[in-house]
């Protein structure tokens, strides 16, 4: 699995997460705050399109995932 693939389920899921629990009419809500972390997973995303630059794809490449461009 490349790395490109597993920052997108990642940040899918952190999005899916915070979003059940800072939404008021979600069973888990615990506070409206966790709103602000999809916010950020979002302009993570949003940066790393044009940077280039993703903490996650550089955590990854140090366990030795490597990149979907560097696979043939």
């Amino acid at each position: 699995m490349s790395a490109e693939r597993i920052v997108r389920i990642v940040a899918g899921f952190f999005v899916m997460l915070s979003l059940a629990l800072g939404v008021e009419a979600s069973p888990l809500f615990v506070s409206p705050y966790f709103l602000g972390f999809t916010a950020f997973v979002g302009l993570n995303l949003f940066q790393s399109g044009f940077t280039q630059i993703c903490p996650l794809t550089s955590i990854l490449a140090k366990f030795g995932i490597k990149s979907g461009s560097c696979q043939a």
